[in-house]
């Protein structure tokens, strides 16, 4: 008999009593709360086209690296799991066979974020009785296919009854932000906003750059062919972003190295990139200025800057010659902020009309580092544990070794930055849990009282999120 899928109400609070009553009090504060979501990789085009999802494994499973990047380190080729390569081809094609596959390897996510996202998307937004498993994986696919085909699960519906205030996409410079035109003219309430994504023209050693930086001259009209022009073209896409209710940027580059060229070295850097001599100095300089170059434009117009250093992009060269980027190859690196990022913060990190969010991949600056600088700064602030520490005991190591030196209103809430729009309500539930058993075990201690408890629960859950972008 397949076991019954069952969420303990008080699921991820502490076992201890003293600790678990008043997180779950807390927790029954906030948990109706709006969902904000300031970062992510959800499509646009989910909503301007509105259509029925075509199945459960176009929509849980390849959207979401979180799942078949498990499911690759055990052996099963990404082949088998019908991933579309570069060119949009599927080896695999049958998507029942792919979550038949899903369903016999389920057990793989047992006390892993992802497993406890996916019981909440299954129990609570599908409905679903019983566990996934190689026996139950068809009845649960049958099951949530028909659930898809009802205007219940249009994605609308959904973005409304998952009650999500807004929602930020993650677009290209050189994006028309096609989609973001027919959701707005299409006279629908919900919430969807871009954010400049500048990665592909800053990065001038990538194959893709000189492809990248003619595109940005297609759309501002103009040819690009100095830096002057480059920072013109860049100022541009800002204020069309802004046209279409963007309220942040975002870089994801390798360091956080920032330095402050002038003009001159700055476009002779530019040219060797555009004759395609440029070395990896070359490369590391100009994105150095290119983060006060951001932070500038920022203080000017008012979009909030978001950098996530430290990630070794397509570690495995294999998957990304065949499959291309977001494969679930990332993997973090050693980073250093405290001299990295001095040059920013010293010309502009006394500014307050800058808001500059620093996400990290690696979990050691918190205390070292990051929350010093956030909790002096007062342009800087802290974005949530996140990607790979977007988990229950990577969010509670965040708030325990930030709080006490940065407090919490340095930090900025939670953002799930997903690709799986179901998943969305699980990742701010869990987040929501945590938060509060964290807060529970101050007020347990007496070190704060119910009353701080009740407001700071409200502020990470809802409030600094708001605030911190402008919202």
């Amino acid at each position: 008999m397949a076991a019954p899928l069952i969420l303990d109400e008080n699921r991820f609070f502490d076992s201890d009593p003293s600790i678990r009553t008043v997180a779950r009090d807390l927790y029954d504060d906030v948990k109706e709360l709006p969902i904000v979501c300031p970062h992510g990789h959800v499509d646009p085009k989910l909503f301007s086209e509105n259509k029925p999802f075509p199945d459960p494994t176009e929509l849980i499973l390849l959207p979401d690296h979180y799942i078949f990047r498990m499911l690759y380190s055990q052996g099963i080729k990404l082949e088998t799991l019908g991933i579309p390569d570069k060119n949009g081809h599927r080896d695999e094609t049958d998507n029942r066979k792919i979550w038949q596959i899903f369903g016999d390897h389920f057990y793989l996510y047992s006390g892993t974020p992802t497993g406890a996202w996916l019981a909440h998307e299954f129990s609570v937004v599908f409905g679903i009785k019983q566990k996934l498993s190689g026996e139950t994986a068809m009845r649960i696919y049958d099951q949530i296919q028909e659930k898809l085909s009802s205007p219940e699960f249009l994605p609308r519906a959904m973005f409304e009854r998952f009650n999500i205030e807004v929602l930020n996409t993650t677009d290209a410079a050189s994006d028309l932000l096609e989609e973001h035109k027919k959701i707005k003219a299409s006279g629908w309430s919900g919430k969807i906003v871009p954010c400049f994504r500048p990665d592909t023209v800053v990065s001038i050693c990538n194959a893709g750059w000189k492809a990248a930086i003619e595109d940005l001259s297609e759309v501002c009209g103009f040819d690009i062919n100095s830096f002057a022009t480059f920072i013109q073209a860049i100022e541009n896409r800002r204020a069309y972003f802004k046209l279409f209710g963007a309220v942040s940027t975002d870089q994801g580059l390798y360091s956080p190295y920032t330095h402050e060229l002038s003009a001159i070295d700055a476009d002779a850097i530019f040219q060797r990139a555009l004759k395609g001599q440029s070395s990896e100095d070359d490369e590391r300089l100009f994105m150095a200025n290119m983060y006060m170059e951001m932070a500038r434009m920022s203080i000017e117009d008012g979009l909030v800057m978001q950098i996530h250093p430290g990630s070794f992009r397509n570690h495995n060269q294999v998957i990304f010659h065949k499959y291309g980027p977001d494969k679930g190859c990332d993997i973090p690196v050693q980073t250093e902020y405290t001299k990295n990022l001095h040059a920013l913060l010293n010309k502009y990190g006394n500014d307050p009309r800058l808001k500059l969010i620093i996400f990290t991949m690696d979990e050691t600056t918190y205390s070292r580092e990051l929350a010093p600088l956030a909790g002096h700064y007062p342009a800087m602030k802290l974005g949530p544990a996140w990607w790979f520490h977007d988990s229950i005991e990577g969010m509670t190591r965040f708030r325990q070794q930030v709080t006490e030196t940065a407090g919490i209103y340095n930090t900025v809430g939670f953002n799930d930055d997903t690709r799986a729009f179901p998943s969305i309500p699980a990742r701010h539930d869990l987040s929501r849990r945590v938060d509060c058993n964290f807060l529970a075990g101050l007020v347990a201690r007496h070190i704060v009282d119910m009353d701080d408890a009740r407001r700071m629960a409200k502020a990470l859950a809802y409030e600094l999120v708001k605030e911190a972008y402008n919202l």
